[in-house]
């Protein structure tokens, strides 16, 4: 059995089946729709399967140690291998992955509790967050290929800003 959670694919990757997804906070064993493969009309993924969804969250608050916010993010990066990059400062952070999920408003609940839920098991700041964007793994490349928006998560692990 094959466990965990998706990283970005390759392009030109096709379908991908997962048949397990243990404690990572969301997704669900099933196979994860290709690019271009139909939606239902709520843009959710027909049959169970699952979509990749490219998720940027901001954090923000009081300023904290450097040192302490960067070894709080590598603990969660150690957690979560699927976290493809944080950046932080003493007083905010973003971090990007890419997340399994049915549809978006799933993908963006679990992003809302990666926060709040991981505080205190990886020691991060009591920061609130601030912003969240939630983009379907087309859009993300739509994006690159047209030269706009984030650029490509390199180099991947925890970097200051």
């Amino acid at each position: 059995m094959t466990q965990g959670r998706p990283g970005a694919l390759p392009r030109g990757t096709a379908q991908r089946t997962l048949t397990s997804v243990k404690g990572t906070g969301g997704g669900h064993a099933g196979s994860v729709a290709e690019p271009g493969a139909a939606v239902d009309a709520d843009g959710s993924a027909p049959d169970g399967a699952h979509r990749l969804w490219h998720v940027t969250l901001s954090v923000a608050g009081p300023e904290a140690p450097l040192k302490e916010v960067r070894r709080g993010l590598e603990r969660l990066a150690h957690d979560h291998p699927f976290l493809l990059t944080s950046r932080y400062a003493n007083d905010h952070a973003e971090i990007r992955y890419w997340e399994e999920a049915r549809d978006l408003h799933d993908a963006a609940a679990v992003a809302l509790r990666l926060w709040g839920e991981h505080r205190a098991s990886a020691q991060l700041p009591p920061w609130e967050i601030v912003g969240l964007e939630v983009i379907a793994r087309e859009t993300y490349h739509q994006r690159i290929a047209d030269g706009y928006g984030p650029a490509p998560a390199v180099p991947v692990g925890v970097h200051p800003f």
